[in-house]
């Protein structure tokens, strides 16, 4: 079955993980960086459920802002590097016959922490993983 159908049959209520999991079985799924997508639905739900959250603003410091702001920094970019990834899928289905723009791709990542970050960026260093820091 091509790719665009197994994406058709993802049942519209099916939570991102299992949606990543069926399409993880098909052939196109199987030559993408799984390990990157699973990474990027955990910080994103990491994100959305915790990347504000400073804990009371009265004891908040520089410091605690700062460490806070570093997970935040290693989120947004595990959730970057997923996005690439779904949209290298998105162009291979709707512009199957040219090729990726791999400067475009190369380049994301820094663009997005650049966008959110380019501010804090001397202040902040990058961690390995955010759930390596928060677990």
């Amino acid at each position: 079955m091509p790719f665009e159908e197994a994406v058709a049959q993802v049942p519209a209520d099916k939570l991102l993980g299992g949606a990543l999991h069926s399409l993880a079985a098909h052939a196109m799924g199987r030559t993408m960086d799984m390990d990157t997508l699973h990474e990027a639905r955990q910080t994103r739900n990491w994100i959305a459920h915790e990347g504000a959250s400073i804990g009371a603003v009265c004891s908040a410091d520089r410091d605690l802002i700062l460490q806070h702001a570093v997970k935040l920094r290693t989120a947004v970019t595990d959730l970057a590097l997923g996005d690439n990834i779904i949209s290298q899928w998105c162009h291979g289905l709707e512009e199957p016959h040219d090729p990726p723009p791999t400067d475009w791709i190369n380049s994301y990542p820094d663009a997005v922490d650049t966008g959110g970050f380019g501010h804090l960026r001397g202040l902040l260093p990058v961690q390995a993983s955010i759930l390596a820091s928060s677990e």
